[in-house]
């Protein structure tokens, strides 16, 4: 679900792999390979790391670990309906 969601959210800011590892704070040179690595399922993000995406990509770290897709994508909702001034 890390894969599939983060990918989805980043292309959805519309930042590319590097540029979102940068805003995460990843190293620049090694920006683009490691979110590429979290994409693919290679690699598994820390916690932490998977808290700075969240925070640049404008999603709850929830959204990243939910099982159900439906759940996620109604988590999602209300994380923007929050984020909306009243």
């Amino acid at each position: 679900m890390i894969p599939a969601r983060l990918k989805a959210a980043r292309l959805h800011a519309r930042l590319t792999q590097e540029k979102l590892g940068v805003l995460a704070g990843i190293e620049e040179e090694t920006a683009r390979s490691r979110v590429s690595q979290y994409e693919g399922g290679i690699h598994r993000p820390t916690f932490e790391t998977m808290c700075a995406f969240a925070k640049v990509l404008n999603v709850p770290e929830c959204y990243f670990y939910t099982i159900d897709d439906a759940f996620a994508e109604t988590i999602l909702a209300l994380w923007h309906q929050r984020q909306r001034p009243a």
